[in-house]
């Protein structure tokens, strides 16, 4: 009997209290329920954690070995369970290499495709390139031979290229060229005699991983100018190109000439050489720019990096990276002494510099200097004379010369990014950029938006024989596009970096990949693939679960989007809290099921008996604006949005409209360069007005509170530094001359030295996952028995971190300093996390609250400008209230608050909104609608005031009596409505 269902049994990972479930097969389901509530905790940790393990575990020892083995999960059993596939939020790649071409597989068949059929054309002369024949290849080599002087001492080599940049030692190809006769080979450059190898092990086995070329030597030709050999050559010729299948280079001059019967312009003596798909790599030395390596962009020391602040003097620091250090007055004796010889002292403002002075101190003189050097205490001194090199010159030797990476770390800090100006950014060489497919080469198409792509293949020209030998790769390149393009991502191209991608974008992208690769049978677990995604292309994604679902696949979504939820074909809700509270199933049903179920809160918010908002209390603007005027980075058109002070602006619009760019990339890094002297790189605009009315800017992204085990919620708040100083002034620690570092698990003198107060022992297994067991000397509790010995209360410093938030805070009512931050992580919902919780363990959305917190407990001066990007990822309906009551909070503070987000219930909640569009890319960029949402809800053009229209609706619909107060706003929302 088939098995139509995945049946857990007594799943007790993390929080999860025993849970047994049912999972019907080959649907749509949905985990949802409060932030922390252990919906991850099962559709990941357990579910596919369980099913990865049992692939893996199918395949041998030495395969396991290299593949990243997941724990064994706490659960008593798992039946019914189909390979995983995982599809998480993080960031696809941050290799600079990786682009949504390579990603989706796409570029690889443009590859091909272009190896194919692609129409070569000279690089120089732009011509298109046709075949030669053995004759014309005759004439030219005979032409550079008239062109030599001194003809009679050179050799010309006329050679068959066998290997061209491949890796390997090639034994056997060596040995067959010996047998046939062929005894001069030139391998990597250099000319080998094989007659002087008994074995034939000309390239060792330890460079067996490094790329080679090997040629044959077809005929060494001593030519004599009253009488040149061309049928000699001839011959030659015919035989190189015989054996090399087209392919042979003349070497004169010891400068190498490739020709082709296939590829070579005849006016411009230019040969591309053979069209295959790593011709058109850019990860490839064969197709890859030579001067950047097939990364498209340069880094340069940028002179406004070194010299920020041109108003200050040398001697107060004006050349930023030698202002510090180790050599910071020796370099400064040395300025002094330049400055001496051309005119300026370490006093001048560099501002006041001419322009010959400035050049001398970044880019050094050739004039000799004479430097007198002495050290400060007087004992030593140093006299010299010769060139200064200057502050560039001297960071790039340093740069290249330092094996401390945090050195590198630290000068790169100076350097910025820039297209190579050889490939202007395009990666490839000139040969490959110069093969075109109706006009367009491969770097042009993929500089395409994904919906001009579409349409160029649609389009696209071909001959008989092109179009049969390209029809099975058109149909998967024009497959996998449709496949980006239904899951909202049309104004992406090709080219676009992975590590530019949102969480969103990157998990839509792979959704995509693996829709195309038509595997059923599968069990696919998804982690709220709606980040990023406006309200207008939730259906596209939501037809896209329905087809990978179609296809024969489970599909498990960890999501808290109504729409999502609302088409779900059955839903999950984990609760009915967070942290210990949570970890049971609540309700398990179709939507009408949790709707009906009394102890469901996500059914009470579906239902309407709940509210993310209670009432919407706006604020009126002041009259004063932060201004930008003439935004134009990336898509952005020349927009000027005003942001107001002192009230809650939400930036909207669809996906790819310009919103980071705007927000983050031109408003927050130049913020940050004004307040701290940052070296962020600010997105292109013309002015930015306004910026005396704030005094501070705070980022709070979704970024981790720490990295190691060792961080957790309370070190960040610095509530753990008030236990620690708290426990050391009890009697015990008085009398035995402990200091509060004593109870710091990370330094060695209270902690366990077994675990070096990590609680557990890593155990590394070799094709087994890595065990982590409690620590055997403390028991997990972290310190040494003589720390444990102190105890406030009762508890000692182990116990205490032991505790929940909300239970640390009843105990640690009396002290104020303690309970007031421990107050704030409860009061933005995190009272069920442990003390002692590592942060790696903690979810983006909890990573900001406790952000949030931080900044909640810091003196406020009112004046502070808090830009927050997406912050309802990750949050359940209750947790975006909570979220609310917290950002209205910090309003009424006096201060301001930009919000990049889709929500529907933060965007109704906003006083002011700007709404980007009408679409992604190169048909957003562009201020569609501005003003308070009662304002702009009737605006055609905008897709996020249709949505909105609908949402404010529901707030008047819900209750008899008006729940929207309008202060000090004309038209009331009912009358506009």
């Amino acid at each position: 009997m088939e098995n139509n269902s995945i049946i857990i049994k007594g799943a007790k990972q993390h929080n999860l209290k025993n849970i047994n479930l049912d999972i019907p097969k080959n649907k749509l389901i949905v985990f949802t329920g409060l932030s922390g509530s252990g919906k991850s905790t099962l559709a990941f940790d357990t579910i596919f954690a369980e099913g990865q393990r049992r692939y893996v575990e199918s395949l041998s020892a030495y395969a396991r070995q290299f593949l990243q083995i997941m724990d064994k999960p706490d659960v008593d059993a798992i039946e019914g369970l189909s390979p995983a596939i995982a599809i998480q939020q993080k960031t696809t790649n941050k290799n600079p290499r990786s682009t949504v071409g390579t990603i989706t597989e796409i570029y690889d068949y443009l590859r091909l495709l272009f190896s194919k059929v692609g129409i070569p054309h000279c690089p120089q002369c732009d011509r298109r390139i046709s075949q030669q024949s053995i004759d014309a290849i005759v004439n030219k080599i005979i032409k550079e031979i008239e062109n030599i002087k001194e003809i009679n001492k050179k050799t010309i080599f006329i050679l068959c290229p066998i290997i061209i940049e491949k890796k390997g030692v090639y034994e056997k190809v060596l040995k067959n060229l010996k047998d046939e006769g062929y005894l001069r080979i030139r391998i990597d450059k250099k000319i080998v005699n094989l007659n002087e190898f008994e074995k034939i092990d000309v390239i060792p086995e330890t460079e067996k991983q490094k790329r080679h070329s090997i040629d044959v030597i077809i005929d060494r030709i001593i030519p004599d100018f009253r009488n040149i050999e061309k049928d000699r050559i001839f011959e030659s010729v015919q035989n190189a190109l015989n054996m090399g299948e087209g392919l042979m280079i003349v070497n004169i001059e010891d400068k190498d000439h490739l020709f082709s019967q296939k590829n070579a312009c005849p006016y411009c003596n230019i040969n591309s050489g053979e069209m295959e798909p790593r011709f058109f790599s850019f990860n490839s030395p064969f197709g890859a720019c030579s001067k950047c390596n097939g990364l498209g962009i340069e880094i340069e020391f940028d002179p406004d990096l070194i010299i920020p602040d041109k108003s200050k003097s040398i001697l107060n620091g004006g050349i930023k990276p030698w202002s510090t250090g180790q050599f910071a007055s020796f370099r400064t004796s040395m300025l002094k002494d330049v400055g001496r010889k051309f005119g300026f002292n370490l006093n001048t403002p560099i501002e006041k510099m001419n322009k010959e002075q400035l050049n001398v101190i970044l880019y050094g003189t050739d004039i000799k200097i004479n430097y007198n050097y002495i050290s400060k205490s007087n004992e030593s001194s140093w006299e010299y004379s010769g060139r200064f090199k200057g502050v560039i010159p001297n960071l790039e030797k340093l740069y290249n010369e330092t094996e401390s990476e945090s050195k590198r770390e630290e000068i790169t800090k100076f350097m910025k990014e820039k297209p190579c100006e050889k490939c202007k950014g395009n990666r490839l060489k000139k040969e490959a950029l110069s093969v075109k497919i109706n006009g367009k080469s491969i770097m042009d198409i993929c500089n395409l938006p994904i919906d001009q792509t579409i349409d160029f293949f649609n389009k696209i020209n071909l001959t008989q024989n092109e179009a049969i030998i390209s029809k099975q790769i058109l149909k998967e390149i024009k497959s996998r596009l449709e496949f980006l393009l239904g899951v909202g991502l049309n104004y992406l191209n090709l080219n676009r970096k992975a590590s530019t991608l949102s969480g969103g974008e990157s998990q839509r992208i792979r959704l995509a990949t693996q829709i195309g690769s038509n595997l059923t049978g599968v069990l696919y677990v998804l982690d709220e693939p709606t980040i990023g995604l406006h309200q207008r292309d939730n259906s596209l994604l939501i037809k896209t679960l329905y087809r990978l679902r179609d296809l024969g696949n489970t599909v498990i979504i960890v999501e808290h989007d109504e729409d999502i939820i609302r088409n779900s074909d059955w839903m999950i809700d984990i609760g009915p809290a967070a942290g210990i509270h949570g970890g049971q199933i609540v309700a398990s049903g179709k939507i009408k099921n949790i709707i009906d179920n009394e102890n469901s809160i996500t059914g009470e918010f579906l239902s309407g008996k709940k509210k993310v908002l209670e009432n919407i209390e706006r604020k009126e603007n002041n009259g004063k604006f932060i201004s930008i005027l003439s935004a134009c980075e990336n898509n952005l058109k020349n927009i000027n949005p005003k942001f107001p002070i002192g009230l809650i602006t939400v930036v909207t619009g669809v996906s790819g409209s310009g919103k980071s760019t705007l927000v983050n990339d031109i408003l927050y890094n130049y913020l940050m360069n004004h307040f701290y002297k940052s070296k962020l790189t600010i997105g292109k605009y013309e002015k930015i007005q306004g910026i005396e009315y704030i005094d501070k800017i705070i980022g709070i992204d979704q970024s981790p509170i720490g990295r190691t085990p060792r961080s957790n919620a309370v070190t960040y708040v610095n509530a753990f530094t008030k236990i620690r100083e708290l426990y050391s002034l009890t009697q015990d620690s008085k009398e035995k001359g402990y200091k509060p570092g004593r109870f710091s698990f990370n330094l060695p003198h209270g902690r366990c030295n077994i675990c070096e107060g990590a609680g557990v022992r890593k155990i590394e297994m070799q094709f087994l996952p890595d065990v982590y067991i409690t620590c055997d000397q403390c028991n997990g509790k972290r310190y040494n028995t003589e720390t444990l010995a102190i105890k406030y209360k009762g508890k000692n410093i182990s116990e205490v971190l032991d505790m929940t938030i909300e239970e640390a805070l009843e105990f640690f009512k009396n002290i104020s300093a303690i309970a007031n931050k421990l107050k704030l992580l409860n009061d933005v919902g995190l009272g069920y996390l442990h003390l002692g919780q590592s942060a790696t363990t903690l979810s983006g959305g909890e990573a900001q609250r406790i952000k949030l917190a931080t900044e909640l407990s810091k003196k406020d001066t009112g004046n502070t400008l808090y830009i927050l990007d997406e912050p309802t990822t990750g949050l359940h309906f209750s947790d975006v209230k909570k979220l609310l009551k917290i950002l209205y909070k910090l309003r009424e503070m006096g201060n301001t608050i930009i919000i990049i987000e889709h929500n529907l219930d933060v965007i109704s909640a906003a006083d002011w909104i700007i709404d980007l569009g009408p679409e992604g890319g190169y048909n957003g960029g562009l201020i569609i609608a501005n003003g308070p949402p009662e304002e702009i809800i009737n605006n055609e053009k905008s897709y996020t005031a249709k949505f909105l229209k609908e949402k404010l609706l529901q707030h008047i619909n819900l209750n008899e009596q008006n729940m929207i107060k309008v202060k000090n706003i004309k038209k009331h929302a009912k009358e506009e409505l």
